[in-house]
């Protein structure tokens, strides 16, 4: 049984970047990063990078 989101998919696997790009309305360096890193690391959501925290307010 296939879902919504799998036609989805399987339509948007056929495109280009550049058809991708402008069906989504985002720039194509944008859809180039997306399939980059699910490529390479299985997961659309960015990665924790090196760096100091950033500062805790007395809110936080």
């Amino acid at each position: 049984m296939q879902t919504a989101s799998t036609n989805i998919c399987e339509s948007l696997c056929n495109k280009s970047i550049h058809e991708l790009s402008l069906l989504l309305n985002i720039p194509q360096s944008t859809v180039n990063c997306i399939i980059t890193n699910l490529k390479q690391l299985g997961t659309k959501a960015t990665q924790p990078r090196s760096g100091r925290p950033c500062k805790m307010t007395e809110q936080g």
